[in-house]
């Protein structure tokens, strides 16, 4: 058994960067032992796990895990596993890669679609030089669905760059300089006033194709739609009517329902789709394992652990 000043960690990221998962816990934490799943040595002496997907009989054994950790900002495919131990306390990942990363990626969207840069790109194809009618950013209201840790961070830095900007949450949420909606009765409201929505919500059971025919209606029409959210957020063949229909004149898409996504998806080859292979913030070990190691003294401190999930709520 590991000794007093000992913890043992169960790593399973699946992104091909467990290396650097080892570097980085070596320079902060040189008496943490990370064993990489499928090797875990005896379960028994694993107190700590830092997942993504893990599998049913990965929690085979762990009777002393104290406390689970998230590869990612999402927590739906820790919550989807049928062997979760249910009393054992969820911790997602918040560290300001993750952050910069998620904002950076949607900001660039957003400036991309507001200065129309899409459709100057399928200009240049066509060689039609044409000058597109250009709105301030003032003029302009960006919605982002979910104002947790990141949407609250873009809704910052959107401000910075003089755009309007509402947010909508199932709870009331206050913040400066941003209109705030909460509740299934004010998301019609919200929506209308969207000119670009950005979607930052969980998948829960509540949130599950929140974006469908009837939302999608609610946006002014030739909106324009940015997911990097979960897939299960949007009704697939309900976007693509809106698409077809201009009641959405573009998205851009990062998370899909499969992933990855299948060749045949009518995505591949939209016209007015722009997508990424889930790429829009990615976990950056150095500063994820700073974070993971912060919230093992804590625990081993007995001090509260930050960012704990609340698994009837899904995040």
């Amino acid at each position: 058994m590991p000794g007093s000043d000992r913890a043992v960690l169960l790593l399973k990221s699946d992104f091909g960067r467990d290396p650097q998962w080892l570097e980085a816990f070596a320079g902060l934490m040189p008496d943490l032992e990370v064993r990489i799943w499928p090797k875990t040595g005896n379960p028994r002496e694993i107190e700590y796990a830092l997942l993504w997907a893990p599998p049913a009989d990965l929690f085979d054994g762990l009777d002393r895990l104290q406390v689970i950790f998230s590869v990612g900002a999402g927590v739906d495919t820790l919550l989807e596993c049928p062997a979760l131990p249910a009393q054992v306390p969820i911790v997602r990942m918040v560290e300001p890669e993750l952050t910069a990363g998620m904002v950076g990626y949607v900001l660039y969207q957003v400036l991309r679609f507001h200065r129309r840069m899409h459709r100057y790109q399928q200009q240049q194809q066509r060689r039609q030089w044409q000058e597109l009618p250009q709105v301030p950013a003032s003029q302009t209201t960006v919605g982002i669905m979910g104002m947790g840790v990141l949407g609250s961070k873009l809704a910052t830095q959107l401000r910075v760059l003089d755009y309007g900007v509402i947010g909508w949450s199932r709870t009331a949420k206050a913040m400066d300089g941003v209109r705030m909606f909460a509740g299934e009765r004010a998301l019609a409201k919200f929506l209308g006033q969207s000119d670009i929505l950005v979607v930052l919500l969980p998948l829960t059971g509540q949130t599950r194709y929140i974006i469908n025919r009837e939302t999608l209606a609610a946006l002014p029409r030739g909106a324009f739609l940015v997911n990097v959210g979960r897939g299960g957020l949007v009704n697939e063949a309900d976007l693509v009517a809106a698409l077809d229909s201009g009641q959405v004149e573009a998205a851009a898409l990062d998370v899909f329902e499969v992933e990855p996504l299948p060749p045949n998806h009518l995505f591949w080859q939209h016209p007015a789709v722009t997508l990424t292979p889930h790429v829009a913030s990615i976990t950056h070990p150095p500063t994820a394992a700073r974070f993971v190691a912060q919230g093992i003294a804590r625990q081993r401190a007995g001090q509260p652990l930050p960012y704990l999930v609340d698994r009837v709520r899904g995040y």
